[in-house]
């Protein structure tokens, strides 16, 4: 049996549109925190703005100095980047007197890495460059497997990632929590050096526990915050009063949650922290593109479908001129 280029036309354009109102691919969740993940957890209420945090970062990776003065006599990074991981910032209103109040007040917050749960950088990374460990739910980056894509530098919705444009072999730059250190019995620095127990470190459900706690304590409190490790109290704890924190642990849902976790008294979008949904980006990309490209590549077969539709109308076949000759 013979078919001519009509059938043939129809055939494939009614094949594609079947496939193309097929099922849709069930929609992914978001990733789960690993049970023993480690993160941080940032109080902004006892962040005193000394910076240690951003030296001992830049220590212990190696980053050099990045100068925002023209005497270039202090690193003064603003911001991260490719030379700096870690960095605090300051919010400031009116006559900025009162610390932690949104209103004629200041505050700090630190910018790095969150360690998202259900990192969109990993999920952008077509090399697996990104990688996020299973058992402590670190995102950390391997350089070796890096194309220089960027993907990762787009697909976070916290800015974190940065390119080293400035280098001639440029790598990704971005806070991995210390991860070398822990075969060493060590841990984040910016926690191990923090004298007031602004950033701490540990595992994610007991700093959840901690950030609660604190949440709840009445203003003016006067109360013991754990400094270093919150697992090993290898320093003694910080002796200070409650602030009066908002009723909100940052990261807790933001994407999926993240296994850094902030604190404070002045609203987060003050302070530069974005506000997003509970559901991840890479949940909702990747249940995208299984739509898509699942069921027999999908897109294609429709693309293709309305390709030939609109070849059917506008393109006079042979098949065509013989019927007209007929």
């Amino acid at each position: 049996m013979s078919i001519n280029r009509r059938d043939f036309l129809k055939g494939a354009l009614a094949g594609g549109t079947l496939l193309a109102t097929g099922a849709p691919a069930e929609a992914r969740p978001n990733l789960t925190m690993p049970e023993e993940a480690l993160g941080l957890l940032y109080d902004s209420t006892l962040c005193i703005g000394c910076k240690a945090c951003v030296s001992a970062c830049k220590e212990v990776n190696n980053m050099p100095p990045e100068f925002s003065t023209p005497e270039q006599l202090w690193d003064t990074p603003l911001d991260i980047s490719g030379k700096t991981l870690n960095v605090i910032k300051v919010y400031q209103d009116g006559n900025s007197e009162t610390k932690d109040s949104e209103t004629d007040g200041f505050a700090f917050m630190k910018v790095s890495c969150l360690h998202c749960v259900d990192p969109s950088c990993v999920s952008a990374c077509p090399v697996s460059a990104m990688i996020k460990d299973p058992v402590t739910g670190i995102v950390s980056y391997n350089v070796d497997a890096c194309i220089g894509c960027r993907y990762c530098v787009a697909a976070c919705p916290f800015g974190v990632p940065r390119f080293q444009y400035d280098k001639a072999i440029p790598q990704i730059s971005k806070c991995q929590l210390c991860v070398h250190r822990l075969p060493e019995g060590k841990y984040a620095a910016c926690a191990e050096v923090c004298p007031t127990g602004a950033t701490l470190y540990g595992k994610v459900k007991d700093l959840h526990a901690e950030a609660q706690r604190r949440v709840a304590l009445k203003p003016g409190e006067a109360t013991l915050f754990p400094r270093g490790n919150i697992n090993t109290h290898d320093q003694s704890p910080h002796t200070a009063k409650a602030a009066k924190y908002l009723p909100q642990i940052y990261g807790e849902k933001e994407v999926g949650g993240t296994q850094m976790l902030k604190l404070s008294a002045v609203p987060f979008e003050k302070l530069g922290m974005p506000k997003l949904p509970e559901r991840s980006y890479a949940a909702t990309s990747e249940t995208m593109q299984h739509t898509l490209y699942g069921n027999a590549l999908v897109l294609p077969l429709a693309f293709l479908g309305a390709l030939t539709y609109i070849a059917k109308r506008n393109v006079k076949h042979d098949d065509d001129a013989d019927d007209e000759k007929k």
